[in-house]
């Protein structure tokens, strides 16, 4: 039996219809729009796309209809880079960071990532995917459909496993599509202290084989910077990882220009995330290799620094996407329409740009975009819609949640 959904009459679609690779210059400004316009959807999956009128009646049994008319509809939203599973919070580190003590000297008196990797360790299992499921509960009812999940606040062998394995039953148990990133190189443990070179080589010898034999993670990402991981480290850990059909991301460019984007691009890697210190010979590496440029500006935002700077990576046709880096350290926000709102006012892109980021490349950035980021016959029929005039109004206003209804894999979402 063919279970059908139409959304009928919609005022403004945005397809981002077109081939799955990534968008870059001027391209990231082709959102596909359409006016009075139809989706028809079959068993969960996208049949039919194009104007109302033009929808042939005969197509439609018994469908459950939505009236559009004062809807702007759109894939939904990808949120290729966050932190989304951890236990405890950081708020009395906010509270000094008002006072002027930087996010670098609180890592260095015990805080930062360390202090999450505390209270993670010592959560369990079921702690942990309650804590995420509730998060995923309000990041859909943002917007964000489908989204990515890395490890990393577990730093050891166990809590690491721990992480992934819980991710894993999200992804099961969940109804968003859970993309999961292997992030042990997100700090040197205290037990390694001095010694990162030992570490690196647990994570390639012991934990990453452990990983991909499981399929427990899609990508290994790591932290290359300054007091982290250096450049060396980096490369032999994403290295293995790309040996053993891990697909690689780094932490580049955030506090210091080490040579971390460069690396990336050398390695073709599926993205470079953050970029606030990016040089020019960095991004002209990038704009060769085609790596995704994944900015973070909710991150520039809370931590009061530097802004990636996306306008010139799109001028140089670097393709770039954009999302949340939800964390309770540096940016303690999972909506994606503010981080449109904060790249749009304080880095230069514009409303479709910036919807381009997070939908269509940002699907690129995960490797599915064959199945989301675009309303293209044949993908997985997820759909935010905005009761908004206009989708520029998704980066206008901000401080509230416009949206109206979220549809994942056909089906209308209920929320509490």
């Amino acid at each position: 039996m063919v279970r059908q959904l139409l959304l009928h009459h919609i005022r403004q679609l945005l397809t981002f219809a077109g081939p799955p690779s990534p968008r870059r210059g001027v391209e990231l400004r082709d959102i596909g729009l359409l006016t009075d316009a139809s989706v028809l959807v079959e068993n969960g999956k996208i049949a039919w796309v194009g104007p109302a009128g033009d929808l042939d009646g005969t197509r439609v049994h018994d469908a459950d209809e939505i009236d559009c008319s004062e809807s702007v509809v759109l894939p939904g939203l990808i949120d290729c880079h966050t932190h989304a599973m951890f236990a405890g919070t950081r708020e009395d580190e906010f509270a000094q960071r008002s006072e002027g003590v930087s996010y670098q000297e609180i890592a260095n008196r015990g805080g930062g990532i360390l202090s999450t990797v505390k209270a993670t360790r010592a959560a369990t299992k079921r702690e942990l995917k309650r804590l995420t499921a509730r998060r995923l509960d309000l990041m859909m009812q943002h917007g964000t459909t489908t989204m990515e999940i890395k490890s990393g606040y577990g730093l050891n062998e166990e809590a690491e496993l721990k992480m992934l394995e819980a991710i894993r039953e999200l992804q099961d148990e969940h109804p968003a599509t859970v993309v999961a990133t292997f992030l042990g190189a997100h700090a040197v443990p205290p037990e390694y202290e001095g010694r990162s070179d030992e570490y690196i080589t647990l994570l390639i010898e012991r934990i990453l084989p452990y990983i991909a034999k499981r399929h427990l993670a899609a990508f290994c990402d790591v932290f290359c910077e300054n007091g982290y991981f250096t450049t060396s480290q980096s490369n032999r850990l994403l290295s293995a990882a790309a040996g053993l059909g891990l697909g690689v991301r780094l932490h580049a460019d955030q506090l210091h220009q080490i040579g971390a984007s460069a690396l990336g691009a050398e390695l073709s890697a599926h993205t470079v995330d953050h970029l606030e210190r990016i040089d020019d010979r960095s991004i002209a590496a990038l704009r060769s290799s085609g790596t995704i440029g994944v900015i973070l500006p909710g991150a520039s935002f809370f931590l009061g620094g530097p802004y990636a700077p996306a306008r010139k990576l799109i001028d140089s046709g670097v393709p770039i996407a954009i999302a949340s880096n939800f964390n309770p350290g540096s940016c303690m926000s999972f909506s994606l329409p503010l981080m449109t709102t904060i790249a749009c006012t304080q880095t230069g892109v514009t409303p479709e740009e910036a919807l381009s980021a997070v939908t269509v490349n940002a699907a690129v950035a995960l490797g599915i975009s064959d199945r989301f980021g675009s309303i293209d016959t044949g993908k997985e029929a997820d759909f935010v819609m905005f009761d908004v005039p206009s989708y520029r109004s998704i980066s206008y206003e901000f401080g509230t949640n416009l949206v109206s209804r979220v549809i994942k894999r056909g089906v209308l979402l209920e929320f509490p």
